[in-house]
């Protein structure tokens, strides 16, 4: 009895310590896959909580009507919005050290403005978005690795099944229990990230609808101050 309890036993360290090499390979790099993924996840979370807090001061000295200089100095340094405030007042800077600008000068001066801060934006979303591809792969990978260890294991167990002409079922669960545990490790692995992936390419989607908006409020309002400077 205590053998065929030790051959059917299916503790999550049994069912590991029993497969066959590359079956344990695939359990080892679908758990490597799930602990990055989670990883990444708390990273990116952290970082879009911490562009939020920024974005809210911002927003909150743009409601209060403050000036275009008031709100880049309300911007915390380093923050996304301050970076791309300050690559927009820079070009203003440069705009009104040239004396006696014309409407053309000025108009040209804006859309130079408005460039840079669409350049500046498109550099802050990629330095966020930079991670999501892990997520998005280990999503999208990790339930066929996982069923790559499944079919390898069954084939191991038919084999075994072939090698000693038993068909008992303590002699074949095992088997197929160590490969079915693959696919479950790669669903694991694959379900959180696919979460996690959508939730965060969400989040920063709408972070990059503030970052737009942010430019569009300012440049309207450098627009103003330029145009009629009293």
């Amino acid at each position: 009895m205590d053998a065929v309890a030790t051959v059917t036993s299916f503790s999550f360290l049994d069912l590991f310590l029993k497969a066959d090499w590359v079956v344990k390979a695939v359990m080892i790099g679908l758990a490597l896959a799930s602990v990055w993924s989670w990883a990444v996840a708390i990273d990116k979370w952290l970082q879009i909580r911490k562009l939020e807090a920024g974005a809210r001061v911002v927003e909150a000295a743009l409601a209060e009507g403050r000036g275009i200089d008031a709100i880049e100095e309300s911007a915390k340094p380093g923050d996304a919005m301050a970076r791309v405030v300050a690559v927009g007042m820079a070009e203003v800077r440069l705009a009104r050290r040239i004396p006696n600008q014309t409407e053309i000068g000025l108009s040209r001066a804006i859309e130079r403005m408005e460039r840079v801060m669409q350049a500046a934006t498109a550099r802050e979303m990629a330095r966020a978005e930079r991670g999501l591809a892990i997520l998005a792969t280990i999503g999208t990978s990790a339930p066929f690795v996982g069923l790559f260890g499944t079919v390898w294991g069954i084939m191991n167990a038919f084999r075994g099944i072939a090698q000693s002409r038993d068909t008992n079922l303590a002699v074949v669960a095992p088997g197929i229990a160590e490969a079915l545990f693959a696919t479950a490790l790669g669903l694991l692995a694959a379900i959180p990230a696919v979460i996690f992936y959508n939730w965060l390419a969400g989040s920063l989607d709408r972070f990059a609808t503030r970052l737009d908006a942010l430019s569009d409020d300012v440049i309207a309002r450098v627009s103003r101050r330029l145009q009629d400077p009293t």
